[in-house]
């Protein structure tokens, strides 16, 4: 694995959570950077470092929770706690016997938020820090990203430009840090190929007992193929001599290891006439595009799943970088019953909504705007701003509180308030 250290946006929160809080987890996919960025933290605040990737740690955790605990010391790192839920009760004794801000740090890469130990055991004791694949603004070592200025209302912006045929390879790139890092085309495929076998034989194995796991691929294969699209079940479920309630849980389980992730619809207090069907994507562009068989040259002449996968890269750019924000946001999608929709609404508490529409092209329309009035609408006085994403090059104001940016504002430089 490479060496390199990309400088991480949730590094700051994830300090100051260390400062107050007896137990913080890392909570994000296998290799998106977890386990560097707390051996990164560990080193600049003197923590131990333990990973249960090592077999014989998790037997010796297994077979005495309790003494294994005890003889660590006051600041430790565990990494891929999710092995050994058995620990997590160990874990509450030790905080609530001596209650120490930062003592335990730890990672996991299966949803250990469903795991019962945890829930029952750390409430009230632990913050969970939602950690995903790189975000672009990481990659580029910019800033913070689009999402910050859009929540300030900082809309004097600088872009990079049209990106041109540069779209279709940082689709296909991704956000993990290891292709990244790889220059052939056939290297980082082969990558993202081996992490996928990894995952089915490995964590979804450990998370449940299954009798078709060679069915999990294609699942996976499938829901990628509805990457930015509603989530239609009975499609995914289709090939299979399996129920679809069987499907479902097997597709539930590609979302507990952070390969899926599922935008439920806004409908705020005004769903009569709002379709309430969920939007799946792929939590990285990059895993997607390499199951789907999709390249540069591939997508440039497929429209249609350019479309797709760039919705899906704007969603997870744009959750990345929330998930470094200190802020309640929640993401939806709308879409009412004369087809009028907007890929990403994202709503925080007190302030309202904006609604964030994708485009592949280099132009922009105002009817492209359509879906975006029609939420606008709808929302009424909790509708505060519109943005169309497009490979432009220019910031262009479509009326009141309505705006087209260039795809490359996403990480791009950003000036002082207008």
């Amino acid at each position: 694995m490479s060496t390199v250290f990309f400088p991480r946006l949730l590094q700051p929160r994830l300090e100051t959570a260390l400062e107050d809080t007896p137990v913080v987890l890392i909570h994000g996919p296998r290799q998106c950077g977890k386990t560097t960025l707390a051996q990164v933290v560990a080193e600049l605040k003197g923590y131990e470092y333990l990973t249960f990737d090592d077999i014989n740690l998790v037997e010796a955790a297994r077979a005495d929770p309790v003494g294994f605990i005890d003889r660590l010391g006051s600041k430790i790192v565990l990494d891929e706690v999710q092995h050994v839920p058995e620990l997590f009760r160990s874990i509450k004794l030790a905080v609530d016997t001596q209650r120490i801000p930062g003592q335990f740090l730890l990672t996991g890469s299966a949803n250990v938020l469903l795991l019962p130990q945890l829930s029952e055991s750390l409430a009230g004791r632990i913050e969970i820090l939602p950690m995903l694949p790189l975000a672009r603004c990481e990659v580029e070592t910019r800033n913070a990203g689009l999402l910050e200025y859009l929540l300030k209302r900082n809309f004097n912006i600088q872009s990079e430009g049209r990106l041109g045929a540069r779209l279709e390879k940082i689709v296909t790139l991704g956000g993990y840090p290891e292709p990244l890092m790889r220059k052939n085309t056939q290297r980082r495929l082969r990558w993202h190929q081996n992490y996928i076998e990894t995952i089915v034989q490995r964590d979804i194995r450990e998370l449940a007992r299954i009798s078709n796991l060679e069915a999990i691929p294609r699942i996976l294969e499938l829901a990628a193929l509805q990457s930015g699209q509603l989530l239609n079940m009975s499609r995914i479920a289709a090939p299979f001599k399996l129920s679809r309630p069987t499907v479902a849980a097997y597709f539930s389980l590609l979302q507990n290891v952070f390969l899926l992730d599922v935008l439920p619809a806004w409908h705020g207090n005004r769903g009569k006439r709002l379709i309430k069907t969920p939007k799946v994507h792929m939590v990285d562009t990059g895993l997607a595009a390499a199951l789907l068989g999709a390249n540069e040259k591939s997508l440039s002449g497929n429209r249609k799943l350019l479309g797709q996968l760039l919705e899906s890269f704007v969603y997870n750019e744009l959750q990345r970088q929330a998930s470094a924000l200190d802020s309640d946001l929640s993401f939806y999608h709308f879409r009412d019953k004369d087809q009028y929709e907007v890929d990403i609404v994202i709503e925080q508490p007190g302030v309202g909504l904006m609604g964030i529409e994708v485009k592949a092209s280099a132009t922009v329309r105002e009817s492209d705007f359509r879906g975006l009035k029609r939420l606008k609408v709808t929302a009424g006085a909790e509708f505060n701003l519109g943005v169309i994403l497009y490979d432009g090059d220019r910031v262009l104001a479509f009326g009141e509180n309505l705006l087209a940016l260039p795809i490359s504002t996403l990480w791009g430089t950003v000036g002082a308030s207008v």
